[in-house]
């Protein structure tokens, strides 16, 4: 049997998943991030698994590969993956969840706390022979409004916690015990907007998220009040940060994803009050070691003890 990685980050720390899947008689071929169809398509006909991060999944590429059995997705988000289209050739769709929480968590405080400080603009004058006086802005007991209190959103408000922050959160499916337990307030969207100084954004991209904050929804946030998104790109318009951010509607962004990545060139990169990341909030090296073992054990467990795998996504 066969897997084929398309994963920048797939066995990048440890060998150990590769050498799990031939323990168990499959064979592995890596391939880089941006391979092309055309290039994969000699390699897929005798496919039984894909792990992939980024690379598109869909009927042209479903259909030469008639023995795959399962694609596991080397992260969270599933929108680069036709689940209907699996689905329909019974095709497991798999994803990891929780392994990079953690570490996505970490990165949106990094983030926040980056915009508040300046840090960006205090770097970049220093080491252009300033010694710049920067009044930045607090973090600690500030207001901070959580859109999606999933298993990400959850650790970034016991983060927020820790910084004697008031949590407030918007989600369609909402945790009512978790929020009690951690006195956490649910409140709707328009609310959370008004009320935040810092909005941080946890949610998949889907039909109801796509460009869940435009203009609109920025001009009813704080002039003073800072966006974060580390979810998928497409939650949020970018044309209308670029002219929120240039207007200073709001008093700043961060973003580690983007409608199309990777991105050599964007007009928000020009801006002073926008930080910008290449898609690498949940690249550490325990949660990368995480994900990739949740893979290949979904794997041996859907091709060769012909279980069902975890967190299956597209329905089977």
């Amino acid at each position: 049997m066969k897997v084929i990685s398309t994963s920048p980050s797939f066995a990048k720390y440890s060998d150990h998943p590769v050498v799990y899947l031939k323990e168990h008689g499959f064979e592995v071929q890596s391939f880089p991030a941006d391979v092309t169809l055309a290039e994969l398509k000699p390699h897929l006909a005798d496919a039984d698994a894909l792990i992939v991060a980024f690379t598109e999944i869909g009927a042209e590429l479903l259909d030469c590969a008639p023995r795959l059995g399962i694609v596991c997705k080397h992260g969270v988000g599933v929108d680069n993956i036709d689940l209907a289209a699996t689905r329909a050739r019974g095709i497991w769709v798999t994803n990891v969840p929780n392994a990079n929480k953690h570490a996505v968590a970490d990165f949106t405080f990094a983030l926040l706390l980056a915009l508040a400080r300046q840090i960006p603009q205090a770097n970049a004058l220093t080491k252009g022979g300033e010694w710049p006086r920067i009044f930045a802005t607090d973090a600690w007991g500030k207001t901070i409004g959580i859109c999606g209190l999933g298993n990400i959103g959850k650790q970034v408000a016991l983060r927020a916690r820790g910084f004697n922050m008031r949590v407030i959160a918007f989600d369609f499916f909402q945790d009512q015990a978790f929020a009690e337990e951690h006195g956490i307030a649910f409140v709707d969207k328009d609310e959370l907007l008004a009320r935040s100084d810092f909005i941080t954004l946890h949610m998949p991209l889907t039909d109801a998220t796509r460009n869940f904050i435009a203009l609109g929804e920025m001009k009813k946030m704080k002039p003073g009040a800072y966006l974060i998104n580390a979810s998928r790109g497409g939650v949020v318009n970018e044309a209308d940060l670029f002219a929120a951010l240039a207007d200073r509607v709001i008093a700043g962004a961060a973003s580690d994803v983007f409608e199309t990545e990777p991105l050599a060139e964007h007009p928000l990169f020009a801006l002073d009050n926008f930080i910008a990341t290449s898609h690498i909030a949940g690249y550490t090296d325990g949660a990368v070691n995480a994900i990739g073992e949740h893979c290949v054990e979904n794997i041996v467990a859907a091709l060769v003890r012909k279980v069902r795998p975890e967190n299956v996504m597209n329905g089977l």
